[in-house]
């Protein structure tokens, strides 16, 4: 689709419908003012282009929520101010938009159109290399995690994290172009199905039968990394960690999954116990290797911003 001639209503229009160059140059349209906002209120330099950039991976997402389409250049430029507010608090710039910006609760046509759109960039998400689909996913789709935590998260540098974060957006948007016309699956349903196993596992360490349980789940070699280290074979240790923390009074509160075809991040909160209300940290990240439906691998993580 060419820019000349065609509204912003157009191209919101056609980018819900499926096609990427009318997604493409609504947000080619708009970068210089995205751009002046941020820099207005961050200044020059890498703060500024970050929040750009994760203004259009939210406004990806988020495009279905859009009340007035020929009101999208306001919608971004509020997109891009709430990530420079989000920058100056040190908070987790990828949370969800706020009401003013999202606007009023769509109806059910949109609510179709935003899941067709999400099932797109799932896809195309999913065609990445594991380590650039992980920090997009901790970044954009998962809790909003902020640089530092995605750098724990990773066992990698803060530089490294910006630098697979700038890759994957940029092949991110090669894969939306090639893979606009293909058939994509249900990335809802994928997430619900790889939470509900999930959690049958973490129900199975306070109800019983969760040797059986994880066995069913993983593979045999199976590795789990944590604050331990990395363990192979680490089957029967889950099923000890799970278990010491049922017997301690310690459950787990399932408060976000993202899922990809490689990778199941479920956000948990930990409540301790009555009588121990400090036994543990207040939550706790899974990040979850797959392999043919099957857990490969696991890192637990408590992230703390830095």
């Amino acid at each position: 689709m060419g820019d000349r001639g065609v509204s912003d209503g157009e191209l919101v229009t056609a980018a819900l419908g499926g096609d990427p160059a009318g997604l493409g140059v609504l947000l080619e349209r708009h970068r210089a003012d995205m751009r002046a906002v941020a820099v207005a209120r961050l200044g020059y330099g890498p703060g500024a282009e970050d929040a750009v950039q994760d203004a259009m991976m939210t406004a990806l997402r988020r495009l279905g929520d859009l009340r007035d389409p020929e009101a999208v250049g306001p919608w971004l430029r509020a997109i891009v101010r709430n990530e420079c507010r989000m920058q100056v608090r040190s908070a987790r710039p990828a949370a969800p938009l706020d009401r003013d910006i999202a606007g009023a609760d769509p109806g059910g046509e949109q609510v179709l159109e935003r899941h067709a759109l999400g099932d797109w960039v799932w896809h195309a998400v999913g065609q990445l290399s594991e380590p650039l689909q992980l920090v997009l996913v901790l970044r954009h789709f998962g809790g909003g995690h902020s640089y530092a935590e995605i750098a724990q998260i990773c066992g990698v540098p803060v530089g490294t994290v910006r630098s697979r974060l700038n890759d994957g957006r940029r092949k991110l948007a090669e894969v939306l172009l090639a893979e606009a016309d293909a058939a994509h699956g249900d990335a809802g349903s994928l997430a619900r199905r790889r939470g509900d196993r999930l959690q049958e596992m973490l129900g199975a360490s306070v109800k019983g039968g969760l040797a059986g349980v994880v066995a069913d789940l993983a593979e045999p070699g199976m590795v789990m990394a944590g604050w331990w280290g990395a363990v192979p074979d680490a089957r029967d240790l889950l099923v000890r960690i799970l278990s010491m923390d049922a017997e301690a009074g310690v459950r787990e509160r399932v408060a976000d999954v993202s899922a990809t075809t490689r990778f199941t991040v479920m956000d948990c909160e930990l409540v301790s116990p009555p009588w121990d209300p400090t036994h543990c940290p207040p939550a706790v990240l899974w990040v979850v290797r797959m392999q043919a439906e099957r857990i490969a691998g696991i890192r637990l993580c408590h992230p703390v911003a830095a």
